[in-house]
């Protein structure tokens, strides 16, 4: 595409290579960032994209391939087992959440463990749902 120059500074323009560059610093770099590393503003490096689409498909498809990288590994390790993993991942794409806290005492004879289950309140304070779940300690 030919870019018409009317007056002002001139326009800028990302090359093939630098576009693979976006690709790959896509990754790791906000718009923001990516726009300082070429040494324009957002608002330039976003106005690039618009005039350049091979450079908005190079961020777009930087950023994609790091989501699916990432997610990948966190799918694996929460199949292996990871219990953080499998917390996260269930949050963030199944819609669970933690509204009801659960709270641990232990009397003095180390035996029985009993789970008290709290209701979460809209002022971020708790109180007993009146559950409790008591465990035998081997």
């Amino acid at each position: 595409m030919e870019l018409i120059n009317t007056g002002g500074r001139p326009i800028k323009e990302l090359t093939e290579i630098d576009a693979i560059q976006v690709e790959a610093l896509a990754a790791v770099c906000t718009k923001a960032q990516m726009a300082a590393y070429f040494g324009m503003t957002e608002k330039t490096f976003r106005a690039v994209e618009e005039r350049q689409p091979e450079v908005f498909t190079a961020y777009r498809r930087g950023k994609a391939q790091a989501i699916a990288n990432i997610g990948s590994v966190l799918y694996e390790k929460a199949i292996g087992g990871d219990i953080r993993a499998m917390q996260f991942y269930l949050k963030t794409q199944a819609g669970w959440r933690e509204d009801a806290p659960v709270e641990l005492s232990q009397p003095d004879d180390d035996r029985t463990w009993k789970i008290q289950i709290m209701q979460a309140k809209e002022d971020g304070t708790t109180e007993p749902t009146g559950r409790v779940i008591e465990l035998e300690s081997d």
